[in-house]
C-alpha cells in the first residue's frame, strides 16, 4: 500500500490525477487531497504520505515552501512537483530539497505513470532497507550482549587476554584508552551490610538480566557483563586516565539513580561499588578495587576513593608501567619485558638518581617478585640460598649501567624459563601425542581419544598440537596413514581392501578418494604404476 498525497488548488486537476492513479493501480494506493500548502503540511503531519505530487501555485504557502516545512520533520515523503511556471529557481530549489521529478502542465498519462511508478520503486527501497535495517538490529539485540559477556569475562580470566582484545574493542566499537569498573550485587534484602539470599537471587537474575541491561545503559555508558553469582560486573570505557572529583560525584549520582531504578522496576536490592580508571592492560585491577569498595563500604553505592583505607603513592608513580613489566614477563614476552624493564629504570634515574640503595631496593624487590611468580607457574627453580649473591652483586655494580645490565639479566632469565617451561610442556604432550598416533594410525583413534590419553582437554589439545606441529590432528593422522599406504602399495601380496583397513579406514572408497587427494591416483593406479 502506497500513501499518495495530491495538492493543487483546481479541483479538476486534483480528481484528473487521483483518476489515473487509481485506474491504474487501484487498492495498491491510498489517496489524500489537499488545495493549500497549509493543507500539505497537515497532511503530512497526519497522513505520512510516502509520494506527494504538489503543485507550485496554492493560496497562502506555495508549494516550494510546503515542502521546506515538511522536510523539517519527514525526510522520507518523495515528493514530485507539477507546474504550470517553468522558472529557474523554482527548479533549482526543487532540486536543493530532493524533489524527483519536476513536470511542466499539461502532463499526459503516461508520464504521470511513469513518475509514480518510479517513486514507488523508491519507496520499496526505502522500505526494505528499513526492514533490513531492523532485522539487523534485532540480531545485533541478541549478539551484542553476548559479545559484552564474553569480552568481560576473558577481560578478567584470562591472563593473556589483553594480546587479543582489540577484535572485540572493534567489534564493540570500543575507541577510548581508559576504563572503569562497576560491580553491581544484588539479593533479597541487607541485613547487617549483607545482601541475602544470593543464591536465589542469582536464579532470579536470568530473568531479570535483559531489563538491567537497559537500565543500566541507560545511566552509563557501558558493557554489561554476564550474571557471576549475586553479582552483575559493567565495564564502562572512559577517555582520561583519572577522574576529577566533580565527574566522580557525577558518577556516584548516576548509580544512585541507576540502583534506585533498578529497585523501583525489580524485585531485587542492589548495591554498587566502582573502581578507579585504569588502562585496558590494567582494568582487572579496577574490578578488584569495585569488589574491595562493595565489601568495606556501607552505602548503596561505594567509591573504591572514598574509602579511607586506600593510600595512593606518594608523589608520582609509574604503577601500570610496573604492572606491564609483571606481565610481561609472566607471558612470556621476552621484548616487551626487556622494554618495560628498562623504562621502568629510567624513571627511576630521572626522578630518583640520588638515591642509589632505593633504586637497589626497587630492582631487587621486581627481580624477586617475577622470580617468586614463575617458580609458582615452574619457570624456574628455587631453594632457600639461591639469591645468596644478589646483594653483593647489586653493591658491587659499579655504576648505574651494571645495575641496569643486572636488572635486565635477571629478567631476561626469567623470561627464557617461563618460556622453556611452557615449550616443555607443549613439546612433551604433542610428542606423547605423535608417538600414540605413530603407534596406532592403523586402527579408528579419534581427537577425544588421543586428548583423553595426554590428558588435556579436546579443544585445548587441538590448537596445542596445531601450534607445535603446524599442522592439525586429522591432517597429520591422514599423513602418516597415507606413508604407510605408499609402503604397503609396494607389496603385492596385499589387496587394496586388506591395505585400506591397515591403515585404520572401514570405507574403501573413502580411503581411495583420501589417497587421490593426496597422490592424485587411485591406490590401484599408484599400484599399475609401480608394475
Amino acid at each position: 500500500m502506497y500513501r499518495i498525497l495530491i495538492a493543487d488548488d483546481e479541483g479538476i486537476m486534483v480528481e484528473s490525477l487521483k483518476t489515473i492513479i487509481t485506474s491504474s493501480f487501484g487498492d495498491e494506493c491510498e489517496i489524500a487531497c489537499a488545495k493549500t500548502g497549509r493543507a500539505v503540511v497537515e497532511q503530512a503531519e497526519s497522513f505520512r504520505p510516502d509520494i506527494a505530487l504538489v503543485d507550485i501555485q496554492m493560496p497562502g504557502l506555495n508549494g516550494i515552501q510546503a515542502i521546506k516545512e515538511v522536510r523539517k520533520f519527514n525526510q522520507n515523503t518523495i515528493f514530485i512537483i507539477i507546474s504550470a511556471y517553468d522558472k529557474f529557481h523554482y527548479a533549482q530549489e526543487a532540486i536543493n530539497l530532493g524533489v524527483l521529478e519536476y513536470l511542466m502542465k499539461p502532463v499526459n498519462k503516461k508520464k504521470i505513470l511513469e513518475v509514480c511508478t518510479k517513486a514507488m520503486q523508491l519507496v520499496d527501497e526505502t522500505r526494505k532497507k528499513r526492514s533490513d535495517d531492523l532485522k539487523i538490529r534485532e540480531k545485533l539485540e541478541i549478539v551484542v550482549p553476548v559479545i559484552e559477556s564474553g569480552y568481560i569475562y576473558n577481560l578478567l580470566l584470562l591472563d593473556e587476554f589483553h594480546t587479543y582484545q582489540s577484535n572485540y574493542q572493534v567489534l564493540l566499537n570500543i575507541t577510548q584508552e581508559y576504563a572503569f569498573m562497576v560491580v553491581v550485587e544484588f539479593g533479597d534484602s541487607v541485613e547487617n551490610g549483607v545482601l541475602t539470599n544470593a543464591v536465589g537471587a542469582s536464579v532470579k537474575a536470568n530473568k531479570f538480566y535483559t531489563e538491567f541491561r537497559e537500565i543500566a545503559k541507560s545511566f552509563l555508558d557501558c558493557l554489561v557483563g554476564p550474571v557471576m553469582g549475586n553479582r552483575i560486573i559493567l565495564l564502562v570505557p572512559y577517555q582520561t586516565g583519572s577522574v576529577e572529583y566533580e565527574e566522580r560525584v557525577e558518577i556516584l549520582t548516576r548509580m544512585r539513580n541507576m540502583i534506585h531504578r533498578l529497585e523501583n522496576r525489580i524485585d531485587c536490592k542492589f548495591r554498587g561499588g566502582i573502581g578507579r580508571v585504569k588502562s585496558w592492560e590494567n582494568v582487572k585491577d579496577s574490578y578488584t578495587e569495585a569488589l574491595r569498595a562493595l565489601r568495606e563500604g556501607d552505602s548503596h553505592v561505594v567509591h573504591i576513593n572514598d574509602i579511607p583505607i586506600v593510600k595512593d603513592y606518594d608523589g608520582e608513580y609509574p604503577l601500570e608501567l610496573e604492572n606491564r613489566f609483571l606481565q610481561r614477563a609472566m607471558e612470556p614476552d621476552y621484548a616487551g619485558a626487556m622494554d618495560t624493564a628498562n623504562r621502568f629504570f629510567e624513571w627511576m634515574l630521572e626522578h630518583y638518581q640520588e638515591y642509589r640503595e632505593d633504586i637497589e631496593i626497587k630492582v631487587l624487590e621486581l627481580v624477586m617478585r617475577i622470580e617468586h611468580t614463575a617458580f609458582f607457574k615452574g619457570g624456574v627453580k628455587y631453594g632457600f640460598r639461591y639469591r645468596e649473591n644478589y646483594l653483593k652483586e647489586i653493591h658491587g655494580c659499579r655504576d648505574y649501567e651494571e645495575l641496569r645490565n643486572w636488572f635486565l639479566e635477571k629478567t631476561a632469565h626469567v623470561c627464557q624459563g617461563m618460556a622453556t617451561t611452557k615449550e616443555k610442556e607443549s613439546e612433551s604432550v604433542v610428542a606423547k601425542a605423535r608417538n600414540y598416533i605413530d603407534e596406532n594410525y592403523n586402527k579408528d583413534i579419534s581427537l577425544d581419544e588421543v586428548s583423553r590419553m595426554v590428558d588435556i582437554s579436546p579443544y585445548y589439545f587441538s590448537k596445542l598440537f596445531k601450534q607445535e606441529q603446524g599442522e592439525g590432528f586429522v591432517e597429520y593422522l591422514t599423513r602418516i596413514r597415507m606413508t604407510n599406504a605408499r609402503q604397503l602399495l609396494k607389496n603385492q601380496k596385499y589387496s587394496i581392501k586388506e591395505i585400506c583397513s591397515m591403515c585404520g579406514y572401514s570405507d574403501p572408497n573413502y580411503f581411495s578418494r583420501i589417497f587421490k587427494r593426496y597422490e592424485g591416483v587411485t591406490p590401484s593406479e599408484f599400484r599399475e604404476r609401480l608394475g
